[in-house]
């Protein structure tokens, strides 16, 4: 009880700092086009008419161009700031989305240029959040805290997105749906661009290399198992809209979605309720495999009760092992890095979905809808293997810190230690000057 009291206790002295509870809100909100883009494309296809398989050549074109645009439109953050880049993109995206809507899916060219655009102008807000922590929190343990309360923080997106989009589907349109959640999106990164934090906020300096943050070989090794993550997350997308079909209700999908989020929420809850010991490397190849078990139950295809209470298992491991993956890419990104490698983590995740749902639609059509679901068990156990291939290269780095690896707060003592680590390695596997945490504004 006592932990947990601390645990709760730190997440709200996060959200009392300045900006803090702006920022995420509003990043959360800016987010939600993206967010719920998969689910909106789909469910928009399949009342148009169009098949699964057009439905998740929509999601890869969509996802592909979001895993093209993030790292660029972050290296713009970097050389112009955050207003300049984020709210220009955020409108463009919510334009090309706005078109999909308008001109449907008969004329298959403008559909794809329509998700393309809306993609690839999708704003770098998760990678922009993350840059901004410790400028506004400052000390190491607050910001891992944070990434905690930030992974929860995103499984209540990943809960509501689906349901809103449900609701504006069933009030009016999936194409109303679709500008409403794009406008609501523009309306959140404004609210995190007029803010002082992001109007201050520059990047510093970084080490001149053509690589950038893909020169640490942990950082590539980390990338590669969240590429299946993201292929087993984004093969649900479809899967469930299947098994509502098979079902003959629409709203089951949104309850799927919505508990599967759900379970994250409360295993990101849990995760951060206590203060973990050892390497996170160690503990995200522990939590990735739990992650890839809580897929298989979802094979069985039960009735719209127990399907739902399986979804909510599956999403248990989700939050922590998101959680523990941004103390990972913060302890290996080279300095001066640490945005471009979150910009790579969200990439690479993207491209995973975007291939799951893609792969997710045939399989369908083909087996059945077991087998849409056969594909994020597989993508899970696929994940896990990577980490346990690579623990070599992602082992702990060279000078890494342990006082704070998880997401409680440690005290004044445990705080102050943190900090010291946090600057006291000089050396890096990658070359670099120093991997990880800096409580500096670095790019």
């Amino acid at each position: 009880m006592a932990t947990e009291a601390r645990a709760g206790s730190g997440y709200l002295d996060i959200l009392r700092a300045p900006h803090a509870a702006r920022l995420l809100t509003g990043t959360l909100v800016g987010r939600l086009p993206n967010g719920t883009g998969p689910v909106a494309i789909t469910v928009f296809t399949r009342a148009e008419g169009g098949s699964y398989s057009l439905a998740g050549g929509l999601i890869a074109a969509y996802g592909l161009a979001t895993a093209v645009g993030q790292p660029l439109l972050g290296r713009a953050v970097d050389m112009k700031g955050q207003p300049r880049v984020q709210l220009p993109a955020a409108v463009v995206s919510a334009l090309g989305m706005a078109a999909l809507a308008v001109t449907g899916i008969g004329n298959l060219f403008l559909a794809y240029a329509a998700v393309l655009v809306a993609g690839l102008f999708t704003p770098p807000l998760e990678g922009g959040l993350r840059a901004l922590w410790p400028s506004v929190l400052g000390r190491e343990d607050r910001v891992h805290r944070a990434y905690a309360l930030d992974a929860v923080a995103q499984e209540v997106m990943f809960t509501v997105g689906p349901l809103l989009l449900t609701l504006l589907v069933s009030l009016w349109s999936p194409a109303s749906a679709l500008l409403v959640i794009n406008l609501l999106g523009v309306l959140g990164a404004l609210s995190v661009v007029v803010s002082k934090p992001s109007r201050a906020w520059r990047s510093a300096p970084r080490e001149a290399h053509w690589l950038g943050a893909l020169r640490s070989p942990g950082l590539l090794a980390l990338l590669a198992s969240f590429f299946f993550v993201g292929l087993a997350l984004g093969s649900i997308t479809v899967a469930a809209v299947a098994y509502a079909d098979d079902r003959g209700n629409e709203a089951v999908y949104g309850w799927l979605m919505a508990a599967l989020g759900l379970g994250a929420l409360v295993g990101g809850v849990a995760y951060g309720a206590r203060q973990w010991a050892g390497a996170p490397e160690r503990r995200l190849r522990v939590l990735v495999l739990l992650l890839a078990l809580g897929y298989l139950p979802l094979l069985l295809v039960p009735g719209p009760a127990a399907m739902t209470a399986l979804a909510a298992l599956s999403g248990v491991f989700l939050a922590p092992a998101i959680a523990c993956a941004f103390i990972v890419v913060d302890r290996h990104a080279p300095r001066g890095t640490v945005t471009e490698a979150f910009s790579w983590l969200v990439t690479t995740f993207g491209v995973g979905a975007a291939l799951g749902s893609a792969v997710s639609g045939p399989a369908v059509e083909l087996a059945g809808t077991p087998a849409g679901f056969a594909v994020a068990g597989v993508g899970g156990l696929i994940a896990f293997l990577v980490l346990l291939a690579t623990g070599r290269v992602l082992g702990p780095p060279a000078g890494a810190r342990h006082a704070v690896s998880g997401g409680a707060a440690g005290d004044g003592a445990g705080a102050g230690a943190a900090e010291k680590n946090a600057h006291s390695s000089e050396n890096d596997r990658n070359g670099a000057v120093e991997p990880g945490f800096s409580s500096g504004l670095q790019a």
